[in-house]
This record gives C-alpha cells, sequence and structure tokens, in this order.
C-alpha cells in the first residue's frame, strides 16, 4: 500500500436516476433536472418532504403534513429534512416548505393539514 497513488485515477461514481416514488423502474422518462415521477406513478404521491431549520414553525408543517396524509388515507411516509445542503438544493429560501414529488410546492408559510390537503386535491392528488 503506498500513500501516494500517482498515475491512478480515482473511481468516479456515477449517480443512477430514480424516480421519487422508487418503484423499481428501469426507463425514467424525464432528464434529472425535472424530477418528475415515472409514468406509472404519475397521478399519485410517491415522496412528500418538508424542508426546514428545525424551528418551531417547520415542525409544526412537518406535523400538518403527516395529519393531511394520513387524513386522505395515503400510504406516503412524509420526510423531515433539516439538512441545509440538502434544503439548498431545492433552491428554497424560505422555510418551512413542502415538497411532492420532487417539486416544491409550498414555501415560507406553515399550511394547516386542511390546506394541506386542498393543496394536494388542486395538485391532482
Amino acid at each position: 500500500m503506498s500513500l501516494f497513488n500517482f498515475g491512478k485515477k480515482k473511481e468516479e461514481k456515477t449517480k443512477t436516476p430514480s424516480c421519487a416514488c422508487n418503484c423499481g423502474c428501469t426507463t425514467r422518462e424525464s432528464d434529472e433536472t425535472t424530477n418528475d415521477c415515472c409514468p406509472e406513478a404519475k397521478d399519485s404521491i410517491c415522496s412528500m418532504k418538508v424542508l426546514g431549520a428545525g424551528c418551531k414553525s417547520c415542525h409544526e408543517q412537518y406535523e400538518n403534513a403527516r395529519e393531511a396524509v394520513k387524513a386522505m388515507g395515503l400510504s406516503v411516509e412524509v420526510e423531515y429534512i433539516t439538512d441545509m445542503q440538502k434544503v439548498m438544493e431545492y433552491g428554497v429560501m424560505s422555510m418551512p416548505a413542502l415538497v411532492v414529488n420532487e417539486k416544491v410546492v409550498s414555501m415560507g408559510k406553515v399550511l394547516k393539514a386542511v390546506d394541506v390537503e386542498k393543496l394536494l386535491h388542486k395538485l391532482g392528488f
């Protein structure tokens, strides 16, 4: 084992694009910039995330989103993301933010559970 690996290139790991629903499909209709779900899950919620800083308002949004999902009878787990690097990858500048199927649908305000349900119905879910 040498300390220096001259002449050897580092192996680059390629990111395999996958749809938000993790359905295991091998093809994907969209490219990585649109983050759309696969055609099989077009009319369903594959993932829901609350982006926040861990503050009271962000945690309240998380609880409201979970309550709305439960009230709608959906089998989706709401993810709470507080890692600022991941939050910034979504381009969110004000929190809390709600992300459905990898698309930011609300930011900068705490939606009540009823409002989350209305938003999801408005989006066609």
